[in-house]
């Protein structure tokens, strides 16, 4: 049977299919089909295959998880307690937004006791010279190597045998055995499935960096995601100081755990206390502002979310809009506020916007929200001493959260006097900290802005 010269493959799952259709018969998606060469025949496969053999369950070791410290807390903290040996980890995020920056840092803590090997599709040694110099990383077990090709850069690990491994970027490295560019679905997989392969049979830890494209997501297919032992995402905007990484996958530990870091001229900074660093610069007596505590993780962290509602100037549609908060959700508070709250918001336009980069997904922040609308709306400031945790119901009443002692907790901590919290009972009082049940928004909106003495 004679070769096809070209195939079809889908851009969003990879799946190949020798004939175009508008359609993807394995994930659904639409106009994603494209054309590419078909692969030649009879080529060198450069992939590592370590050998093995089935063997019953009862019989494996069970010595448990070797992990070891990156030398940086936060990004232990997102992998679980530290990178696990033998693994393969997945680090995207935006261009510029501090990835190699990342990875080259924690080459200094790792090369104290292992031997690192870092490949740079993107830069030439001299670069990364310069950038090691910049970053204060010097030592001889950090080996760098420029190169794309996947053969080359395996031959270089068998014969430096490095204890980890970190390719800058998964986007740049080719097998030559593919006739299709590198980059592209085809190359991204096989690349990945070597470095995979290369990891579980030598043991060896590879951190690989991907770019996102412009919907957010990691650039090449999403199978990519499902091959690796984790994916971490490096988010924040790049003229911002804040960046914020966290796990979308991680078959070692939880997903819901974020590290914060700080970009500054020597390279990035942990910040231990984010609470501190989000809620730094926050106005006095400005309406439209009110701070709550959300959990990461195990980690409580208090945000600032701001609110700004003007009468409409078209006379139409009033315009809604959303910065590191679910906009439906936005919507439904705004519903409730005007249905339950008898604030008047159909004619206004309202804007929500979370400060430092934050994404609030949780309900825990419904109620600083709905208190920083009618604060804008009403024009009226929140104390700065008061904080709001609580979740919003349709029917306008306050539902309580989970951890809400742990939030507390962090609240008094950051020097709060007060805490707009829903009216459930069974919280123990906190030392210096004014708990203010509440039952409807109604009754939280009049705590919060009733005129000091």
């Amino acid at each position: 049977m004679k070769q096809p010269k070209t195939l079809f493959y889908c851009t969003e799952c990879g799946n190949e299919t020798p004939k175009w259709a508008g359609r993807c018969p394995a994930c659904g998606s639409w106009n994603t089909v494209v054309e590419r060469p078909a692969p030649a025949k009879g080529k060198r496969d450069t992939r590592i295959i370590a050998s093995s053999k089935a063997c019953p369950v009862t019989e494996l070791q069970d010595s448990g998880e070797i992990r070891f410290s990156t030398g940086m807390g936060e990004l232990d903290r997102v992998l679980g307690g530290g990178a696990v040996k033998g693994s393969l980890v997945l680090v995207g995020g935006a261009p510029g937004i501090g990835k190699s920056t990342l990875m080259l840092q924690i080459c200094g803590s790792l090369c104290g006791f292992s031997r690192v090997l870092y490949v740079s599709g993107e830069e030439s040694q001299h670069q990364l010279k310069l950038r090691a110099q910049r970053l204060r990383v010097e030592s001889e077990n950090l080996l760098v190597l420029s190169e794309t090709g996947v053969g080359e850069m395996l031959e270089s690990v068998q014969q430096e045998k490095p204890d980890v491994l970190i390719v800058d970027s998964i986007q740049t490295l080719y097998n030559d055995s593919l006739d299709s560019p590198a980059g592209s679905v085809s190359q991204v997989k096989d690349c990945t499935m070597a470095l995979m392969q290369l990891a579980k049979g030598s043991g060896i830890t590879v951190f690989v960096i991907g770019h996102v494209n412009k919907e957010g997501s990691i650039a090449g297919p999403k199978v990519l995601e499902h091959m690796v032992d984790c994916v971490l995402y490096f988010e924040g905007d790049r003229h911002n100081f804040c960046r914020i990484l966290r796990a979308a996958k991680n078959r070692f530990g939880a997903t819901n755990e974020i590290g914060v870091f700080e970009m500054q001229d020597n390279g990035l900074t942990e910040v231990e206390n984010p609470s501190k660093m989000l809620l730094s610069g926050r106005p006095e007596s400005s309406p439209g502002a009110c701070v709550t505590c959300v959990m990461e993780g195990a980690r409580p962290i208090l945000a600032e979310v701001q609110a700004l509602v003007v009468s409409s100037a078209g006379g139409g549609s009033p315009r809604r809009a959303s910065n590191g908060f679910d906009y439906n959700r936005a919507a439904m508070l705004l519903a409730v506020l005007e249905k339950r709250g008898g604030l008047k918001l159909s004619a206004c336009d309202a804007y929500l916007n979370i400060i430092g980069g934050l994404w609030l997904d949780e309900p825990a922040a419904d109620l600083a929200a709905v208190t920083a609308l009618a604060s804008s709306y009403l024009d009226r400031p929140v104390p700065g001493d008061l904080a709001a945790i609580g979740e919003v119901g349709l029917t306008g009443e306050l539902r309580a959260v989970s951890q809400l002692s742990q939030r507390i907790s962090e609240v008094r901590r950051l020097g709060f006097k007060r805490c707009l919290v829903p009216d459930h009972g069974g919280l123990e009082p906190e030392p210096g900290l004014q708990l203010l049940p509440v039952r409807n928004i109604g009754e939280a909106i009049r705590a919060a802005l009733r005129p000091t003495e």
